[in-house]
């Protein structure tokens, strides 16, 4: 078996190009690079340019990067459809900054016209991509590999040998060979033609298919998304109608009847903690038992909700976001009638459940005089409360729970009109009331205790403790369409990469001495050491089969037992 090098010379590499013919072409399905092309004159000429600008990979990877960089803004500056707080916060305090980012539409970055822009030229190069890529390529499948070029030593991967066989024969085993090995061969004249690695071009083509899916279903999530946050308490429940969201919003294309029809209700919270050690306090179980049915005659079923572990309904998925207490609280007017009786979520303000919140009597109560009035409680919860640390709670679990009251009457401004916030208690029209010594009233209370209003305003008494958990509700379509494409978009990039596309010829002739002369080749897409090594591998078995004939005269050197698998050389 004879060896050869890759060497070729400069001058006769533009032959070389013309000699491969249609062997070395089509070895992608890539487009040919026209960007350096100048447009023909006139309208046509003009589109067809601007249309092979922008379905080239060139412009298609600069505005997937451009696409990247828009979404950075998004990250970074509050956005109007998450958090309108944030957005008001931030035009407050920057008011020189504020109207530029409106102008730039940086505060509703991914609803834009420039982001917008960006994303709809992107999806259209893809398509212009993908589209003509996999007519050529169904073209290849379609058609045989095409025939050995005239000189196969003048491949970077060659080895050649003589061998006593008949041409036929040795066709015959190079035939079974490639075909065992899976390459896509047939006799082509006086030479076997073979291709493989057609995987890297579906894996190209899959790749952007599955960019194309991921645009799609993104797109779609966000136009028909709705989100929404729910406080429930245990015992009470919650059903999935815009009316009974804390807050909710929405994608511009989503409608209230597009709400999936269920409904839970919580049954209990377990919070564990730990208790000794460098993380005391540190939650160890956060988690909700709750029963729950879907449509207006399902059956009820028991799920449990954890963090990051949602409720899956349909496309509606229940996460668990916080958690705290709600104390119960039962009012009495100075006749004894009860005009108040519910538990109070309240807002926890550290890790250790230390919690404020206020107690609203808005209707039913009358003071000592008989005269209508509002009665608003500011509440401070301490879960675990310690002597000597009155001001915050030493551990999140109900320990010893207290439950501080200051109340006041008058009037709570609700009937104004204002939206006001339910943990905030607005003392501008109310008054607080007096102990014996003239000071404001507050005492600590414990489970069971019972705080007297003044002059027989009432009483306020402290039943015990419900716990409550948060739920954020939220339905965002084509989220599994989106998953499915960021896999296969992994899985296809990966074949692009890591399978390459070559091709091998065995041609046998008879020599001018009558002995057969076996010329093997190969060629790769790129270069590769894979090619030269796959070819020695397919050389040595072919060798086994058709072993080396004697050499006609002592000159030549090479050795006609020699390993096939060495000669294959790039």
């Amino acid at each position: 078996m004879s060896k050869t090098t890759p060497s070729v010379p400069t001058e006769t590499a533009a032959s070389d190009e013309q000699e491969l013919g249609a062997a070395g072409s089509q070895l992608s399905t890539a487009p040919a690079d026209t960007l350096a092309t100048a447009p023909g004159l006139g309208v046509i000429g003009w589109a067809r340019w601007f249309w092979r600008q922008l379905t080239s990979m060139r412009v298609a990877l600069l505005l997937l990067l451009l696409l990247a960089l828009g979404a950075i803004p998004g990250s970074l500056i509050p956005q109007s459809g998450t958090d309108e707080t944030k957005v008001a916060d931030f035009r407050a305090a920057h008011a020189t900054l504020a109207p530029v980012y409106d102008r730039l539409g940086l505060f509703h970055v991914y609803s834009s016209v420039w982001f917008s822009a960006v994303y709809i030229l992107l999806f259209v190069s893809l398509i212009g991509c993908i589209v003509p890529r996999t007519w050529q390529f169904v073209g290849q499948l379609r058609s045989r590999p095409p025939g050995a070029p005239k000189r196969l030593t003048r491949l970077p991967a060659h080895t050649t040998w003589r061998t006593e066989a008949e041409p036929e024969q040795v066709r015959e085993a190079a035939l079974a060979l490639l075909k065992k090995r899976r390459f896509r061969s047939h006799v082509a004249g006086d030479a076997v033609a073979a291709e493989k690695g057609y995987a890297r071009e579906v894996g190209n083509l899959v790749f952007h298919i599955a960019l194309i899916v991921m645009l799609v279903a993104f797109a779609w999530g966000q136009l028909f998304k709705a989100e929404g946050n729910k406080l429930v308490v245990e015992g009470d429940g919650f059903s999935n109608t815009l009316t009974q969201y804390n807050d909710f919003k929405s994608g511009s294309l989503f409608s209230t009847d597009d709400l999936n029809p269920f409904s839970f209700g919580l049954d209990k919270f377990t919070g564990t903690y730990e208790t000794s050690g460098p993380n005391t306090g540190t939650p160890r179980t956060y988690q909700a038992a709750l029963t729950y049915s879907v449509g207006a005659y399902g059956k009820d079923k028991k799920a449990v909700v954890k963090v990051n572990h949602p409720l899956v309904i349909a496309d509606s998925k229940v996460y668990l976001t916080a958690h705290g207490y709600a104390p119960v609280v039962t009012v009495r007017d100075g006749k004894g009638d009860v005009v108040y009786s519910d538990a109070v979520p309240l807002l926890p303000l550290d890790s250790n459940v230390t919690s404020t919140g206020v107690i609203r009597v808005l209707d039913g109560y009358r003071n000592a005089k008989g005269v209508t009035e509002q009665l608003g409680i500011s509440a401070f919860f301490l879960p675990t409360y310690t002597k000597g640390m009155e001001t915050a709670s030493s551990f999140p679990a109900l320990g010893n729970p207290v439950l501080n009251l200051t109340p006041y009457h008058g009037d709570l401004g609700v009937d104004a009109g204002i939206p006001k916030s339910v943990y905030q208690l607005d003392k501008t029209h109310m008054k607080a009331f007096k102990d014996a010594k003239g000071a404001q009233l507050r005492e600590n209370l414990k489970p069971g205790e019972t705080m007297t209003l003044p002059g027989g305003a009432g009483t306020v008494t402290y039943e015990g403790t419900r716990q409550w958990a948060n739920f954020q509700i939220t339905q965002q379509p084509a989220s599994g369409w989106a998953l499915g494409g960021a896999i296969a978009a992994i899985f296809g990039l990966a074949g692009s990469l890591f399978i390459q596309r070559r091709r091998v010829w065995v041609r046998a002739v008879k020599g001018d001495d009558g002995v057969t002369v076996v010329e093997m080749a190969g060629l790769g897409r790129s270069e590769s050491a894979k090619v030269p090594e796959e070819l020695g591998d397919l050389a040595g078995i072919l060798y086994d089969q058709a072993p080396g004939a004697p050499d006609p005269g002592p000159s030549d050197s090479p050795d006609p037992q020699a390993v096939p698998a060495e000669g294959a050389e790039k």
